[in-house]
């Protein structure tokens, strides 16, 4: 596999945690196979839509899996992906055609002109959070390691009843 597309920023590995995914969970129809292709088996993504019955496929670039020369692992798509890498994730995806939900801030997401042409010419939904995300470094700790000063959202396709949903995170 090639492996030369990488966060370039070298501080993209931030974790979600689970009260970040619960609202989603209920959005992904039952008996679709859920790609993670930025999550090891440690991922509390890959760990809580397993819990919730899902057959879900893990694969991150440590484990010889770049995302933008994989083959889909699954028919709907989720993540949390490097932040630096978002505007050619996000084209990747709209190029595969399958559901997804990726977990990004929201600054910023829109203000590059190919993001915003990206974005404009396509149909996707967003779903917004009620606190913000603190994200953690170690699985071992789960310990907020990053309280953002920003928003986090769901970007997703074709998951959403319509194009924006409020939801609320239990922290």
């Amino acid at each position: 596999m090639k492996m030369d597309v990488v966060a370039n920023s070298g501080n993209d590995e931030f974790y979600t945690p689970v009260y970040a995914i619960e609202p989603l969970v209920k959005y992904v129809p039952k008996g679709r196979i859920i790609w993670c292709p930025f999550d090891t088996e440690d991922s509390l993504i890959v760990k809580r839509f397993r819990k919730a019955g899902f057959e879900v496929n893990a694969s991150h670039i440590i484990t010889g899996h770049d995302f933008f020369e994989t083959e889909p692992m699954g028919n709907v798509v989720i993540s949390n992906p490097p932040y630096s890498l978002k505007g050619k994730v996000f084209q990747r995806l709209f190029d595969l055609h399958l559901p997804f939900a990726m977990l990004v801030g929201v600054v910023g997401l829109f203000e590059s002109q190919a993001r915003f042409n990206m974005f404009k010419d396509e149909q996707f939904e967003i779903m917004w959070l009620s606190k913000r995300i603190a994200y953690f470094k170690s699985y071992a700790e789960q310990k907020p390691s990053l309280n953002p000063p920003f928003s986090s959202v769901w970007i997703t396709k074709m998951l959403l009843p319509h194009g924006n949903v409020f939801e609320t995170v239990l922290k």
